[in-house]
């Protein structure tokens, strides 16, 4: 820490310590705890069980629902959606009656931790795997300064100093622009973690993957126990370079099909139309955005818009007697205790179970891109992810208590305490 570096940073109502070293935040998309479990169990992870044997490793909650776009602005921002406002990839807008996709940086309602860092003078870097998160990661960052950097794997050989603080991010790396489905996708943002270390020093900085590998492949299968020994090799070099790390996820993820291979759905807007006439409800499905080819927009979250003057709780009675479904709230009581923006949230709100996931209509999920058994997210069972320090902790608590969106307060904590 130099003479004119702050003690802390405030954002959004929380402390966070000035690192003297960098504060690395990992975010392993959909990282169901069994994949870390089966990768060291086949001794692939060598450098993970170092950093588990001389740090610190817990479990922790992650936001409900448990999708990408909500838990990793709650990463970033260290607040529930309530707070932040993105409560999915998707959002219905019922004066409109449109659904949009909730990736313009105007649908953010709180400040980053990277635009407090770098607002107080620190230098900060962003990789993502996807695109669709980028603008909203980086929202609050100015570029024209040389002290920050925000862009995608995905869009990484477009990227200019003006909007993203390097030009063809692609080039300088020495990278080749990944497939966006593969995990070729996730190893270029560790690719490109590694040389940021080396080269630009971030005070912090945040690496963000994607989950294809882990909707198609489960725990110990082969493709994915290569994904993670792959990650392994670049966290060895991130531990190695001096930086302090918190590995954790935006969620789990679990097999949501029958014992032949078939998704595991129930179509909720065909039951509604059923009950209430055609299309007079909406479901809304906000795991849904442009790519959906290894989910097919199916989860385990849902949100439904009645008509007016629809009997609610006679809807929910019905709703909670559907086999897989195994938890209906209001809109009221289910933000409340998922901490969700009650106006981007509909009448309803359900969860399914395990091995279960909710669609709309059965016409609407082309799923014919699902070449392995349906693997999602979004539920209640999905909730529990790593939360790995590569530093000694005193009283760092575990779940519920501790989130995935507690990573940069105990990432910056851990830099700080660097001698």
């Amino acid at each position: 820490m130099n003479q004119m570096s702050p003690v802390s940073v405030s954002v959004n109502g929380r402390s966070y310590a000035w690192p003297r070293v960098p504060a690395i935040a990992i975010c392993l998309d959909g990282c169901e705890p069994a994949y870390l479990d089966e990768a060291i169990k086949a001794g692939l992870m060598p450098a993970l069980v170092k950093i588990k044997e001389k740090g610190t490793v817990r479990f922790a909650h992650s936001v409900i629902p448990s999708f990408t776009n909500p838990n990793n602005l709650s990463i970033a921002t260290g607040r529930p959606p309530a707070v932040h406002g993105i409560c999915g990839n998707y959002l219905y807008d019922p004066a409109t009656g449109e659904e949009v996709m909730m990736n313009d940086p105007k649908f953010l309602r709180a400040p980053t931790v990277f635009q407090g860092f770098y607002d107080a003078g620190a230098r900060v870097a962003v990789v993502t795997a996807k695109d669709k998160l980028r603008a909203l990661l980086g929202k609050g960052l100015k570029f024209d300064d040389g002290r920050a950097l925000c862009f995608s794997a995905e869009k990484s050989d477009t990227t200019t100093k003006k909007e993203h603080g390097i030009d063809n991010a692609s080039k300088h790396f020495g990278l080749a622009v990944p497939e966006v489905y593969s995990a070729e996708l996730s190893e270029f943002v560790f690719a490109a973690g590694v040389q940021l270390l080396k080269e630009f020093r971030p005070d912090v900085m945040y690496l963000t993957t994607t989950d294809y590998v882990q909707h198609k492949y489960a725990p110990g299968v082969s493709q994915a126990n290569a994904f993670y020994e792959m990650f392994d090799k670049y966290l060895a070099q991130l531990d190695e370079l001096g930086a302090a790390i918190v590995v954790t996820a935006d969620h789990g993820m679990k097999p949501k099909h029958h014992a032949d291979g078939s998704p595991n759905v129930v179509y909720v807007q065909d039951l509604l139309d059923e009950w209430l006439g055609k299309e007079a409800a909406r479901v809304i499905l906000p795991i849904t955005d442009p790519y959906v080819v290894h989910h097919g927009a199916l989860g385990s979250f849902a949100t439904a818009y009645l008509p007016k003057g629809a009997d609610r709780e006679a809807v929910m009675e019905k709703l909670r007697k559907v086999e897989g479904i195994t938890l209906v709230l209001g809109r009221e009581e289910g933000c409340a205790r998922f901490e969700l923006p009650e106006d981007r949230m509909g009448d309803i709100i359900l969860i399914s179970g395990e091995n279960k996931t909710i669609g709309t209509s059965e016409h609407r999920h082309n799923l014919a891109a699902l070449n392995e058994p349906l693997r999602s997210h979004g539920g209640l069972t999905e909730q529990t992810v790593p939360f790995i320090v590569n530093r000694l902790m005193k009283d760092l608590p575990n779940e519920p208590a501790l989130r995935n969106f507690d990573a940069f307060h105990y990432a910056v904590m851990a830099a700080a305490q660097v001698g």
